[in-house]
């Protein structure tokens, strides 16, 4: 489970380019801009505080 947690914040920023990905070919929708917003300020914030505090 530790190893999973110290990709957390990559795994978040990969959702959150796929969920650009789906806007920009398939569905252009404002709920998916706000999704991969989130996605992507929690996965910069997890991956900075998760690997602050596991160096």
């Amino acid at each position: 489970m530790e190893d999973f947690k110290k990709y957390l914040g990559v795994i978040l920023l990969l959702a959150g380019v796929l969920l650009l990905v789906i806007y920009k070919y398939a569905l252009p929708s404002n709920v998916l801009l706000i999704s991969a917003m989130v996605l992507e300020f929690a996965g910069i914030l997890a991956y900075i505080f998760i690997n602050k505090r596991l160096d």
